[in-house]
């Protein structure tokens, strides 16, 4: 009984998944909604790293939020990257960045599921020199911007601040880094030339939405932020915080997409 009541719930999902679009105004799509939104949330708070500079926080909820975009659309991926994120900024104690928050990590949930959904027609030869190159940007990347700004003493805090008091301290080497961009690199021109060699366009739309919110939030602290909430911050500070937090985002979402879509093959677009 219980195998036949998951086996219609994924039916249910793949048929709504058949039109690239999820409804949010139907049963499915409102628990759909709720669970990504929750698990937005949930990633948000789980890992987070305060800056003094901007009274914000480094975090992985791009995470979930790229995945719900892409497993389940635009409009899902909006409500939950939006509202998930906004929660996480009340509860961590940010209520500050919690307009700005619904609004940018909205727009960034739609624009990774939109775009997603939008794969050109390349030849398999142009999709893996692509997919070559975007891998090369992230790696260099994250290399750059790890070993600069993620580098010595860093305090991680576990959950909620106001429940929970669970910090860590711990030292962060430039070597670090170096080897995880140049792992990110080889692991995915290796998918790319051996697997999937389309997997280059998953990341590209993650960069672009995650582009944007970069720069949602540098617009935010630098002009609107002291006349809202007469807090005064580093605007540029954040901006290596915020791409470091799109680069690992993407790197853990695209091997969880990679699994739940070999797990549900129908949810391949």
């Amino acid at each position: 009984m219980r195998k036949k009541v998951k086996n219609s719930i994924v039916i249910t999902i793949l048929r709504f998944n058949m039109y690239k679009r999820i409804p949010v105004s139907t049963p499915t799509g409102l628990a759909l909604t709720a669970i990504s939104t929750a698990l937005v949330c949930v990633a948000t708070i789980a890992f987070s790293f305060y800056v003094p500079q901007t009274r914000g926080f480094f975090n992985i909820g791009e995470t979930m939020v790229f995945t719900t975009a892409i497993l389940f659309g635009p409009v899902i991926g909006a409500f939950a990257g939006g509202a998930g994120s906004m929660l996480a900024d009340v509860l961590l104690g940010y209520p500050h960045y919690a307009p700005a928050t619904l609004i940018i990590k909205a727009t960034e949930g739609a624009i990774v599921g939109y775009l997603s959904r939008k794969k050109p027609k390349f030849n398999p030869k142009s999709w893996k020199a692509f997919t070559f190159l975007i891998g090369l940007i992230i790696g260099v990347s994250l290399s750059v911007i790890g070993a600069i700004f993620y580098t010595g003493e860093v305090e991680l805090a576990l959950g909620i601040p106001q429940l929970i008091a669970l910090n860590t301290v711990f030292s962060i080497s430039s070597t670090f880094w170096y080897v995880i961009g140049a792992l990110v690199v080889v692991l995915i021109t290796l998918v790319g030339l051996i697997f999937e060699p389309e997997i280059g366009w998953l990341v590209f739309t993650t960069l672009i939405g995650g582009s944007m919110m970069v720069t949602g939030y540098f617009i935010y602290q630098q002009f609107l932020l002291f006349p809202l909430f007469n807090i005064q911050v580093v605007a540029f500070a954040e901006i290596p915080i915020n791409i470091g937090q799109v680069l690992i985002g993407l790197i853990v979402t695209i091997p969880i997409v990679k699994m739940v879509t070999r797990s549900i093959p129908q949810l391949k677009r």
